[in-house]
């Protein structure tokens, strides 16, 4: 981008989509993009030129304003969902396709023949999908005090997308989604929604009326199941094998 110099600088933020707005806005008014950008929990390079972006709500509420008012809604939608993807150097990434979108305007919502551009895109493609896969594949359990908890273990980081859509659906009821890879969790309690760590949340016990209905389930599964029209390849592109850990049914277990 011809407005902007790059600097041979890390930038160090706390992770949050906030922290990344925040570094956007200091780029723009700095006409300076750094080398490199990681959250705190990094491990830096001690030959790295480090400088830490504190987050400043202010500054990322007006980029956030600027974004959808200056380039587009679709954008600071493709930004968000690539912040939740497990892309390499996705900071760097974001931070230029903003700057790049502050350049052209909407113009950069069709400019698929960019390189960035493309695999922002794919990249928001990919977290969108499985986070829609997920909707249909995650299980809740009831627990003793009458909550339900439900694990996954996705790709990306698409714990609060989940969250808003079982919001949605189960309105009035209080429940537990578990991340135990990132050690994260988001609570709702019927009224509003927390995500926070979750370093060492087990669930030790199952009540006997909840295993009753999980034993209804799996018998219900594997007796629809026609042996003669099994079609493993066509199950896993709609069933995928790293999520059956967390599937009550047993898939490998019941294959037909």
């Amino acid at each position: 981008m011809p407005n902007w110099k790059s600097i041979d600088t890390c930038y160090i933020y706390d992770g949050t989509f906030d922290g990344l707005l925040t570094i956007v806005f200091d780029c723009y008014l700095a006409k300076t993009i750094p080398s490199r950008i990681v959250s705190s929990e990094f491990e830096m390079d001690l030959f790295c030129c480090e400088q830490t972006i504190e987050t400043d709500e202010e500054k990322a509420r007006r980029i956030y304003h600027g974004i959808v008012k200056n380039i587009s809604y679709h954008s600071l939608s493709t930004a968000y969902h690539v912040f939740l993807s497990n892309l390499p150097n996705k900071e760097l990434d974001i931070v230029n396709f903003l700057l790049l979108g502050f350049e052209l305007g909407n113009k950069i919502d069709h400019l698929l023949t960019n390189d960035l551009v493309l695999r922002m895109e794919k990249t928001k493609k990919r977290v969108f999908g499985e986070y829609h896969r997920l909707c249909g594949l995650l299980r809740f359990m009831k627990l003793q005090n009458g909550m339900f908890y439900a694990k996954i273990h996705p790709d990306n980081n698409v714990l609060e997308l989940l969250g808003h859509h079982f919001i949605a659906r189960l309105p009035k009821e209080n429940f537990i989604i578990h991340d135990p890879s990132r050690k994260l969790a988001l609570l709702y309690n019927t009224k509003e929604y927390t995500i926070i760590e979750a370093k060492h949340l087990k669930i030790t016990s199952i009540p006997e009326e909840e295993r009753y209905y999980q034993d209804l389930w799996k018998c219900f599964y594997h007796s629809i199941g026609i042996k003669e029209r099994k079609n493993s390849k066509l199950r896993m592109q709609f069933m995928p094998k790293k999520y059956w850990q967390d599937l009550i049914e047993d898939v490998e277990q019941n294959w037909f």
